[in-house]
């Protein structure tokens, strides 16, 4: 018979020296100092997140917990060495054995271990983005599919829509439905390049960033025993921006807690902000019923902001029904002044109003570091660009390249210089590469038909181009599209002479462009966006001479000075001094002294689209989205909105106030009255 012989656990040394509750408030020492079991931890905005579970993991150290016992899931490399770091810091004990990384990470780890269990070997490869879409491409090339009468999907968007269905656990059809119905003619040949590019993934050895996650689900579920090692290696499992987390998300780590191992969620459903992106935020929401007998703790101390942008914020998410209840609390003392409520007559003098006041602030102490202009979309920052940049006022932009410098308004612009200069080589290869089967060595034999009809010589545009376009060999998958280019350039330049900038814009927009959008871009309604602010901005001219001058002056990056650019022109690193402009999606997690939230206009913010299809979880999303653009502002907020644009692409004159700007009672702003606020006013408004 076997000796029975056991072995007594040490007991903790609480070798850190924490004294936990003074470290910490009341409310992050209950999240902190819980008992293992399930528990979600909703912290609001500012209210230390970070510090709750690092000192979290610290707690579980000093309390006898091994740190190989410990799990720390993230969503970013940066979050993930910061928490590890601030461990390293807490705690004495050796953390070594700790894993932590975002979910890719930690799933690349496990893969790397058992790949020869889902048909791969350990050396696999992971594919960028970039390899991704070389493979689709090659998978599309080696199907025969028919793309004469209407361009079919990049690769990039292929890559886009494979990437819904594996995160979010919806099918082809219902992705295609909900989010890229344009494209529901072709979804047979995707489902074909889909089951291609699976196939060629296994046979070349190479996984995406999808698969980290798929596959590693995919293994726990068909492998007992594999499942099983992992939820003895992991007793305890620490989440970190829960409300971010998709379908494959939410199942690995229900996979890994199993029945009895200890998890903590962290998470604030309030800034639940992007379901375009395959979150599900029904899996915070619904944490409590999916495992019962779990503990929500609410951490409502903010550490940001002052109490007036406080009771803005908690008002207006209070407008939300699916939520958890929580009103956020100032550590600081009142500032005695309340978020600026600031209606300007039109875009223009919203833009000269913000350049204005960030000068003023900038001349009261504060830093331009200090300072940020927030907005729902990248196009609505193109008059604050143009401010900033006539007032000298350096900035910098997060939510993508500058205005002038993206790849879409380039293309555009290619149409109209290369009407104006015929000579234009650049313009005409790029016009004519969007076309489809027009690749690098038929666009120039193209260039070379066009210097031998003689046309590039001339003064004037000719009088039709179709007359003589038409006329050049094109592939046969090009023909159509060859067609509307020739009578797109022919509506350019009406009777010899030039169409105005704007009706330019709208010609190439409606008559190619759209469609070469929708075939190449995930984010097509932004970028037709940002084509539709230009023809806006175009309207401010009549001679397209001009027009093309002030692109390539706004545009221009190269280094070499220019007298009408703003500082901005240079490195960062030469000039931190600056102005942050960025979408609130950008900015989530960042903060500021003061923040310009624009744009507050309906159609605007929130997003037309939205507004169309009467979708309340989505309508709630932008309220968050609002919401967590309110929390970015420590000392200062000024919300606007202009109530007019003249010049708008759709038409519209009059702009209706964002309905978010009445989901609060108005005694918790303070209107300015800018100028009068009169859109009929012909007097200058400051």
């Amino acid at each position: 018979m076997a000796r029975q012989y056991s072995l007594h656990k040490s007991t903790p040394s609480h070798a850190s020296g924490i004294d936990y509750a003074v470290a910490l408030n009341a409310e992050q020492y209950a999240a902190v100092a819980s008992p293992p079991g399930r528990a979600l931890v909703i912290a609001g905005a500012g209210s230390g997140k970070t510090r709750t579970l690092t000192y979290r993991v610290a707690w579980l150290l000093d309390h006898g917990t091994d740190a190989r016992q410990i799990l720390l899931l993230t969503f970013t490399n940066k979050a993930a060495r910061e928490m590890t770091g601030r461990v390293r810091e807490l705690a004495t004990h050796d953390t070594s054995a700790l894993w932590a990384g975002t979910f890719h990470s930690i799933g690349s780890r496990i893969l790397r271990r058992h790949a020869e269990d889902i048909g791969f070997t350990r050396s696999f490869s992971i594919l960028d983005r970039d390899d991704q879409k070389s493979m689709i491409k090659s998978v599309i090339d080696s199907l025969d599919i028919d793309t004469g009468q209407r361009r079919f999907p990049k690769p990039e968007v292929l890559a886009s829509i494979f990437s819904l269905v594996e995160n979010t656990g919806s099918c082809l059809e219902d992705i295609i439905a909900d989010r890229y119905d344009h494209f529901h003619e072709w979804i047979d040949a995707i489902e074909q390049v889909r089951i291609g590019y699976v196939a060629k993934k296994l046979a070349g050895n190479s996984m995406d960033f999808d698969d980290l996650l798929g596959h590693t689900v995919r293994l726990f579920e068909d492998r007992a025993d594999l499942l099983d090692l992992y939820q003895k290696r992991f007793r305890h499992i620490l989440v970190d921006e829960y409300q971010d987390t998709n379908h494959v998300q939410g199942r690995l780590i229900d996979l890994l807690a199993g029945e009895s191992n200890s998890l903590m969620c962290v998470g604030d459903d309030a800034q639940s902000i992007y379901s375009w992106r395959g979150a599900d935020m029904s899996l915070i929401l619904g944490f409590p019923q999916r495992y019962p007998g779990s503990v929500v703790h609410t951490i409502e101390t903010n550490y940001r902001s002052v109490p007036e942008i406080l009771d803005l914020s908690n008002a207006a998410i209070r407008a939300n029904s699916g939520r958890f209840e929580k009103d956020l609390r100032s550590s600081r003392d009142a500032a005695g002044v309340k978020p600026a409520l600031v209606a300007l007559p039109d875009p223009a003098t919203q833009a000269a109003f913000v350049a204005q006041r960030i000068g003023e602030l900038r001349h009261d102490g504060m830093p331009l570091s200090e300072i940020a202009v927030l907005y729902r979309a990248h196009f609505q920052s193109l008059e604050i660009q143009l401010e900033l940049t006539a007032g000298g006022i350096p900035f910098t932009i997060t939510s993508g390249i500058r205005f002038f410098e993206q790849a879409h308004i380039k293309d555009v612009a290619a149409f109209m210089r290369f009407v104006v200069n015929r000579r234009d080589e650049v313009s005409f290869l790029r016009m004519v590469s969007l076309m489809p089967g027009i690749g690098v060595g038929s666009a120039g034999k193209l260039w070379s038909e066009w210097l031998r009809s003689g046309c590039a010589q001339h003064e004037t545009p000719p009088g039709s181009w179709s007359d003589i376009l038409l006329g050049f060999k094109v592939p046969k998958k090009s023909a159509k599209h060859w067609e509307q280019l020739c009578h797109t350039l022919d509506e350019l330049t009406p009777d010899g002479g030039y169409a105005t900038p704007s009706d330019m814009l709208f010609s190439i927009l409606e008559g190619v462009y759209a469609d070469y959008l929708t075939a190449s871009f995930d984010n097509a309604e932004l970028r037709r966006a940002d084509v539709e602010r230009l023809s806006e901005y175009a309207a401010n001219f009549t001679d397209i001479n001009d027009f093309l001058e002030q692109l390539a002056l706004l545009g221009n990056t190269d280094g070499t000075p220019n007298p009408s650019a703003s500082q901005d022109q240079q490195s960062p690193n030469d000039n931190p001094e600056q102005v942050t402009l960025s979408s609130i999606h950008q900015a989530k997690g960042l903060e500021w002294k003061a923040v310009f939230l624009i744009w507050l206009v309906d159609g605007q913010f929130p997003n037309g689209r939205i507004i169309d299809a009467d979708d309340r979880d989505m309508l709630e999303e932008e309220r968050r989205l609002f919401y967590v653009a309110i929390t970015r502002a420590k000392d200062e907020l000024y919300l606007s909105y202009p109530m007019s644009n003249p010049k708008s692409y759709s038409g519209d004159f009059f702009c209706n106030p964002s309905r978010f700007l009445g989901d609060f009672p108005q005694d918790l702003v303070e209107e300015w009255n800018v100028g009068g606020g009169d859109p009929w006013s012909d007097d200058e408004p400051f």
